[in-house]
């Protein structure tokens, strides 16, 4: 199998775009982490991809529950070669004008700065070995910029930026670091926006309809 006998962990990896891509890599061979906040959904989760799966609890905002997830990761399998940061949220959907500093915040944290400290937790540990996968969820958002989504269109473009620089880092060490940048996909983060903003982004997709997260999977590995 593709992955047979490498160790992947996929942020946000419970339920959704995360749940998916973890379920085609366990199925594809790889020894799967489900890090999620949600540990009950990410065990789960995790059961039912099976192969030897497990679930760490994380908050993608904290550098120390990284470094506990790391801890666990290394305890159980040795080290990572794949990473996935899918962790996201969406944010409300608002003018600039009406958003608070306090959503503005939180939607960067987890988004952006989540990428970042998942990178930077686990990339030495790649180099070191001479190999390594990152793939960074980002969003079409990110390349637009989409109306009424100013801190999540912010965010993703953040993590293209992130991605190509890192990318540029660690290019002649073993290591590949991506992103994909998908259009609106049918997930519980869309309880989070409008309809309106919702038919808005659907009308730009050539084919007029919302996507799957196993279409983003397909992607991913």
């Amino acid at each position: 199998m593709q992955f047979e006998g490498k160790r992947a962990l996929v942020t946000g990896g419970a339920r959704g775009i995360g749940a998916a891509i973890a379920t085609r890599l366990g199925s594809n061979g790889a020894k799967v982490v489900i890090a999620d906040l949600d540990i009950d959904k990410g065990k789960e989760t995790a059961a039912r991809i099976g192969n030897g799966a497990i679930a760490v609890q994380l908050d993608v905002t904290s550098p120390e529950s990284w470094q506990a997830a790391k801890k666990e990761v290394d305890a159980a399998f040795g080290g990572l070669d794949i990473l996935v940061n899918n962790a996201g949220i969406a944010g409300r959907s608002a003018p600039t004008w009406e958003l608070s500093f306090e959503e503005w915040k939180q939607v960067i944290d987890i988004d952006l700065t989540g990428v970042f400290l998942g990178c930077q937790t686990f990339i030495t540990g790649m180099i070191d070995q001479g190999y390594g996968r990152i793939v960074n969820i980002a969003s079409i958002a990110g390349k637009e910029g989409n109306p009424n989504a100013v801190p999540y269109s912010a965010a993703k473009s953040g993590v293209i930026g992130l991605t190509k620089a890192i990318a540029k880092e660690v290019a002649t060490k073993g290591v590949l670091v991506n992103a994909i940048t998908p259009a609106v996909i049918a997930t519980e983060i869309l309880a989070q926006v409008s309809e309106e903003h919702i038919s808005y982004m659907t009308s730009r997709i050539p084919m007029g309809r919302v996507g799957q997260p196993e279409e983003v999977a397909a992607l991913a590995a």
